[in-house]
């Protein structure tokens, strides 16, 4: 470990994503070019759920290659956690190891996830009652850091190692959290994101039964549609995220990639309530700001900001107004949307897919329009971008991630110098 007070940069060498949108990253973000929907009607309302539309995964990635011991362990969020993290391993270090390039002690772990093994629990229950037995790995199907576990012992990643488990802002938390960890020389190298996966009947209804979830019943256009009149909640979808961070200058040395940069993070608690938005925007506004002093930035040096954006009554508004407190009159001029309006809400492995997505419109220099926005509520007055995806030229992006519990999460990132 570094011991002085040297500051270090951290640079994005590689990502992976399993989303609705597709099975990699590329297929995610061309699908949003191409401006497909990821959630699809799902009818449950035998089950006493009334959302009917889900973004759901139909074929898992393939763990080819992973070994059994650590395979069969994993319940279906580490999965998709696990195949985003071989695309963003791949990425950064081809067929190449860490270790070949850093002192494993210096690379480290940090994903996260909400609720874990929530649907393998439930199974279990009902096989155990039923039997009297279960799986011998529902033990590690419910630990909400075997993703980190299968992460470490896949790469020897020996160094630090965390588990984030907040909610909505979860990716954004493991990512904010591995930036720091290298900047502060604790690391060399990080993986760094989230997983989620919640399809059961009773997981579902969990969420619905809060009036969450979209009481949309037949169109997908006003399923979601964040900042819209005609919002009604989030659409409840799967997936894993996944970034591979780097300190800039043994990045630079080992020739890897550099696709981009984050150079500001901050987290802050409204301490309010369990799915309400404090109404007073303090932490929001707070988390916003300190981002971007972390990076050393005013308001009018964004050039685009991807939104929590959920479709949800509340926190559209409490965004809106949170934006406007924060960035002053710039917030009028900086372009925003709501990429959830593609994808749905992945929960927590959200705030990792949108900055994936924040990366692809840098790289790009295309802006996702907000889908699904064609009548905006007067008190989401920002840049929405409902007219169609916009080309220009982002520099520095914000990426926005609220979650349930009063978490308030936000990262800068910018496009390599």
């Amino acid at each position: 470990m570094r011991h002085n007070n040297h500051v270090y940069r951290v640079v994005v060498t590689g990502y992976g994503a399993v989303t609705p949108l597709g099975a990699t990253a590329a297929e995610s973000w061309q699908a949003i070019m191409d401006y497909r929907e990821g959630y699809r009607y799902v009818d449950k309302t035998a089950n006493n759920i009334n959302t009917h539309f889900l973004g759901q995964i139909d074929n898992e990635p393939s763990l080819k290659g992973v070994p059994a011991v650590i395979r069969r362990r994993l319940p279906r969020h580490a999965r998709l956690a696990l195949g985003a993290a071989r695309e963003a391993m791949a990425m950064a270090f081809g067929d190449g190891q860490p270790q070949e390039s850093y002192d494993p002690l210096m690379c480290g772990v940090i994903m996260g996830t909400g609720w874990a093994g929530l649907d393998e629990n439930y199974d279990a229950v009902a096989e155990f009652e039923q039997t009297g037995v279960s799986s011998p790995f529902n033990c590690f199907f419910s630990m909400p850091n075997v993703t980190t576990a299968a992460c470490s012992q896949l790469w020897n990643l020996r160094g630090y190692q965390n588990t984030p488990v907040a909610a909505c802002a979860t990716g954004t938390i493991a990512i904010g959290d591995a930036y720091q960890a290298i900047r502060h020389g604790r690391a060399s190298m990080m993986l760094a994101g989230a997983g989620e996966s919640l399809n059961s009947n009773c997981a579902v209804w969990n969420i619905d039964v809060l009036g969450a979830l979209s009481r949309e019943t037949d169109d997908p256009a006003r399923a979601s549609c964040p900042f819209s009149l005609q919002r009604s909640g989030f659409v409840l979808s799967e997936g894993g995220a996944v970034l591979c961070l780097e300190e800039r200058d043994s990045a630079i040395a080992r020739g890897a990639p550099i696709i981009g940069e984050i150079t500001g993070y901050a987290n802050f608690s409204d301490a309010f309530d369990f799915t309400s938005p404090a109404e007073d925007c303090v932490a929001r506004v707070r988390t916003i700001r300190q981002a971007l002093g972390d990076a050393g930035l005013q308001p009018e040096d964004l050039d685009y900001i991807n939104a929590h954006g959920t479709s949800t009554p509340l926190n559209d508004v409490n965004e809106s107004q949170s934006l406007k407190t924060a960035l002053g009159e710039a917030a009028y001029r900086i372009p925003v949307s709501s990429t959830k309006s593609y994808s749905g809400h992945l929960i927590a492995a959200a705030g990792s897919f949108e900055s994936i997505v924040c990366l692809q419109a840098m790289a790009a220099g295309i802006m996702p329009a907000t889908a699904h926005l064609t009548q905006p509520d007067p008190q989401c007055d920002l840049d929405y971008i409902a007219e169609g995806h916009r080309r220009g030229e982002i520099r520095r992006a914000l990426n926005l991630s609220f979650g349930f519990g009063g978490a308030n999460a936000a990262l800068v990132l910018e496009r390599p110098a």
